[in-house]
């Protein structure tokens, strides 16, 4: 007899929670919360990574631009298109890009020879003389190219900072090549 009474006690417990609605929106509220915040998060993530991808490209290609209507260049003049392509990137990226310029005289459909080179340091990323690639659709051939390499690392929101950088950090990069626009190449003296 004790036992049934405690299995009647049990169902009436049972019965009256599970008609009990009282706590179904805040638990509701628990789990569909989190996914909406990470929603919103990832969509003003994704809104501004897409304009720091625009500003990337528009910043290669200014630059790429600029050099390319010159008949003369020398080293102060590339070491001032850093200040060009942050001007194009602000307000997203710092210091820590890195922009490589690069006069190629095209001799083949996809090689050329690198005339100079200047990244954003002073440096010289690519020695004089070498061999490179250039696009097959590019269709300079016997022309001068003006080939600029920008990459800008860009910190994702949704990542904690404790996470490795690998994680939390993406290269976003843009390589855009321009003719040159007058005579045949690009001099560059003290490069």
């Amino acid at each position: 007899m004790g036992r049934s009474r405690g299995m009647t006690f049990a169902r009436r417990v049972l019965s009256r929670l599970s008609r009990d609605r009282r706590g179904v929106g805040g638990v509701e509220f628990a789990l569909v919360a989190p996914l909406l915040i990470m929603a919103y998060i990832g969509a003003f993530e994704l809104s501004v990574g897409l304009n720091v991808v625009r500003k990337v490209a528009r910043a290669s290609s200014t630059v790429a631009d600029l050099v390319s209507q010159e008949k003369n260049v020398d080293t102060a003049y590339l070491d001032g298109m850093s200040n060009v392509a942050e001007s194009v990137l602000a307000p997203y990226a710092g210091t820590d890009y890195t922009l490589k310029i690069t006069g190629i005289q095209v001799n083949g459909t996809t090689t050329g020879t690198v005339l100079w080179s200047r990244d954003q340091d002073g440096g010289t990323p690519y020695p004089a003389n070498s061999t490179t690639t250039v696009p097959a659709d590019l269709e300079a051939v016997n022309a001068f190219v003006v080939r600029t390499e920008l990459v800008v690392p860009h910190e994702l929101l949704l990542f904690s900072p404790d996470l490795s950088s690998s994680v939390s950090t993406i290269d976003l990069s843009k390589t855009t090549y321009y003719r040159q626009r007058s005579g045949t190449k690009i001099e560059c003296s003290g490069c």
